[in-house]
Parts: C-alpha cells; sequence; structure tokens
C-alpha cells in the first residue's frame, strides 16, 4: 500500500494517538516509528522497516556520516501496537523530539508517513517556492 493525503488530528495529554483509517491496512497493527529529517518521525510498516534496516546495517563501520545517520534512524525507533480503537502510544522521547503535543499532522508520502507537530509542519511549508522546487526536479520526470 502506498500513503497519501494529510490528516490532521490531535494527540492527548498520554500521548496516544488515534492512526486514521486510511493508514491502517498499510501500517499494520504493529509498525515502527522513528525520529525523521526535519523535527518529524517517520511511520514505517514493518516489511518496509526491514528494507531499511538491511541497507544501514550494510553502511561500513568506516563511515562516520553513516554511523551517525543509522545511529539516528535505529537508535531513535520504537516498534509500537495499535489497538482495537486504532490508537498508538507514542514514546516520550519521540514526541520532545519532534515537538508534538496536542495538534498533529500526518502526511503520506508513498511508503511511509510523515507525523509533525502542526505547527512545525505548516511554518516548513511558508515560504516555499513549489514552482521552483518542481523545475529543479525536471530530470526526474515528474
Amino acid at each position: 500500500m502506498k500513503f497519501m493525503s494529510e490528516y490532521n488530528h490531535t494527540i492527548d495529554p498520554k500521548g496516544r494517538l488515534i492512526i486514521p483509517t486510511k493508514f491502517r491496512p498499510g501500517l499494520g497493527n504493529s509498525f515502527v516509528v522513528t525520529k525523521g529529517i526535519d523535527r518529524c518521525l517517520y511511520f514505517y510498516p514493518a516489511e518496509e522497516w526491514e528494507n531499511i534496516e538491511e541497507k544501514l546495517s550494510a553502511i561500513p563501520l568506516t563511515n562516520r556520516d553513516g554511523r551517525k545517520f543509522a545511529r539516528f534512524m535505529l537508535g531513535g525507533a520504537a516498534e509500537v501496537d495499535m489497538d482495537a480503537q486504532g490508537r498508538i502510544l507514542l514514546p516520550g522521547y519521540l514526541r520532545e523530539y519532534a515537538g508534538i503535543s496536542k495538534d498533529t499532522v500526518m502526511v503520506g508520502m508513498g511508503n511511509h508517513v510523515e507525523f509533525w507537530a502542526k505547527e512545525s509542519y505548516d511554518a516548513a511549508g511558508e515560504g516555499v517556492d513549489i514552482d521552483a522546487i518542481a523545475e529543479s526536479l525536471d530530470g526526474l520526470g515528474i
């Protein structure tokens, strides 16, 4: 399943989050949440996470940047389980990393879901010149 669309949600004071119904089949009952680039979180289905783990494990230990990135992704990861109501409990260290306290945004990104604090998501989109970005990606054939 490919993830797409954008959903606004709130997280409760205990750190529980309801996963949008459209994302549940693709994520499965148990999936991985990790630190993402841009101070958001990434949600990966188990199978997709296995692919990422393999790629990160293949980076030579002598590659300093590779070690740092693997530490960031793997060390920041947690497996979460969805309950019968479609909720997960996000670990405190991940909520803290992403600055998540109440209002949130989930964005489908094809093979994973990004999870943002709403203020951070809105700020990341301010002043973005999508025409210039689209032009710079012209060679990709999109």
